[in-house]
């Protein structure tokens, strides 16, 4: 018998082997010398990929099929403007306008004039140190842009001193010359579908995220890094913006929901929450606004120039499955797989956050506000539902408004509302209607999904701790299916 495509991937010559001597006698001994065999390839071979996966790979859920590439719809199942995409070609177009619907949006930029200028820091050249600490992070996995480098080759080249000073002349003359090289502004966007969707027979389904030239990406990490330390210690960011920040995680925004939550109880106030969502936030971040927000934040005005032709001009194709899509321009929003995207976002939103809540004062409207990428909340504590209620519709609207002016809006279908209220008698969940303003009519529910926490009214985590109790269990029980799986 010889090894062939088809073959189990255990399979091996000595499996063979015994296999033809026992179809040759057919006796009992050599068919129980080949079971034996086939056991202890099997198990050799099983023990190998397992520590394979925990030594060089993020731990045993990579051994699990269904975390693998998952394989898109055919391109006739997805439909736009009601009309299915039965050609390439159609499909590129519904791609590309939902991706870039933001491309003509109109911003107010006046409402900047409402924040002051930070002091203006001085960009100093990049260092060795910033560059290797870099690159120790990135992830050697990772897909790799249109330039096929993936990170362990340029880990290599770059263990050579010359190498790395090279690569920190070009990073530094991008800046000094306000200029980002046409090379890095090529991408490929891979379009994955969103989790937990109903259908997937529109392009709103899935997300695009951008895979760039590597050595571009290593760039990039390096002056993400320095912008955030340089917007931090101007004092811009804002105490709500717990997301797109290092040293911020889901953890901090529910820690910090939490706390809120309990410190109204200790004045027995009832917490109302608002839950808010940015549609397609990243796709419509738009680039005048953005440049002038960065000179709000303090940067040096070559930093300001050089994401003024950074963010410009920049060219992907669409990748669907084995099938790519000729190159098209891009010149709104933000790659969603950049490493500048989380703090230009957070950016973004800050001259927002702070306007917002000057406004919300001077109204006399007493809510809080926490921001998670695109994710919101406002918060309200009162000892009378209606008060709390009354104060968050108002804070809806004049969000609704000012989000407008910032060439974003809210995507309401996702607007949720939560009680928190730890009394034992019962508690009557009055509902909020917002369709005056273009809202929905919300109805509060028994429990709340936010940021992967499941929330209940008194904080008492008992649906959260079952939930992934039992998806932990359920996992280890599949794993034991592995050493059968071939």
């Amino acid at each position: 018998m010889r090894i062939t495509k088809h073959s189990k991937q255990w399979w091996t010559e000595e499996c063979s082997k015994f296999l033809n001597i026992y179809r040759m006698s057919r006796s009992l001994e050599n068919w129980k010398k080949f079971k034996k065999v086939v056991r202890n390839t099997k198990r050799s071979y099983f023990d190998t990929k397992i520590q394979e996966v925990a030594n060089k790979s993020h731990g045993p859920w990579k051994l699990m099929n269904w975390i693998n590439k998952c394989k898109l719809p055919t391109i006739e199942a997805i439909k736009y403007d009601s009309q299915p995409c039965l050609i390439p070609d159609s499909l590129w177009r519904a791609l590309h306008t939902i991706f870039n619907t933001a491309l003509h949006c109109q911003v107010n930029t006046n409402v900047l004039n409402e924040i002051g200028f930070k002091t203006t820091s001085t960009w100093e050249l990049f260092s060795i140190e910033e560059f290797r600490w870099a690159i120790i992070k990135c992830n050697n996995s990772s897909a790799p842009g249109p330039d096929k480098l993936i990170w362990q080759h340029l880990k290599t080249i770059l263990k050579q001193d010359n190498c790395l000073s090279n690569i920190i002349n070009i990073a530094d003359m991008c800046i000094n010359l306000e200029h980002w090289p046409n090379h890095f502004k090529c991408s490929s966007t891979v379009i994955i579908p969103k989790p937990n969707k109903m259908a997937y027979d529109h392009p709103k389904s899935f997300h695009p995220i951008m895979l760039l030239n590597t050595l571009g990406k290593l760039i990039e990490k390096t002056i993400a890094e320095r912008l955030q330390f340089l917007v931090v210690r101007n004092d811009f960011i804002h105490l709500s913006q717990l997301g797109s920040l290092k040293f911020k995680s889901t953890t901090d925004a529910g820690v910090a929901l939490t706390h809120i939550v309990r410190s109204g109880w200790v004045k027995n106030k009832t917490t109302s929450i608002l839950v808010f969502d940015i549609i397609q936030f990243f796709p419509t971040l738009n680039h005048c606004l953005l440049t002038l927000i960065l000179e709000k934040a303090g940067l040096d005005p070559k930093v300001t120039l050089f994401f003024a032709d950074y963010l410009v001009r920049r060219k992907t194709n669409y990748v669907w499955n084995k099938i790519s899509s000729p190159t098209y321009e891009m010149n709104v929003g933000v790659g969603q797989g950049s490493a500048l995207s989380p703090i230009l976002l957070a950016l973004y939103l800050l001259p927002f956050l702070y306007i917002l809540e000057n406004h919300l004062k001077n109204l006399n409207i007493p809510v809080s506000l926490i921001s998670f990428m695109d994710d919101g909340l406002i918060i309200s504590q009162n000892n009378l539902i209606d008060i709390s209620n009354s104060q968050l519709f108002c804070s809806y609207n004049i969000l609704s408004r000012f989000l407008i002016k910032f060439g974003l809006n809210i995507e309401h279908s996702k607007t949720e509302m939560f009680y928190f209220n730890r009394s034992h008698e019962t508690f009557n969940l009055l509902p909020l209607d917002l369709s005056s303003i273009g809202g929905p009519i919300l109805r509060p529910k028994d429990s709340w999904k936010y940021l992967k926490f499941i929330f209940n009214r008194k904080l008492i985590f008992h649906q959260h701790i079952n939930f992934y109790s039992n998806k932990a269990i359920s996992m280890v029980k599949c794993m034991k299916l592995l050493g059968n799986s071939s």
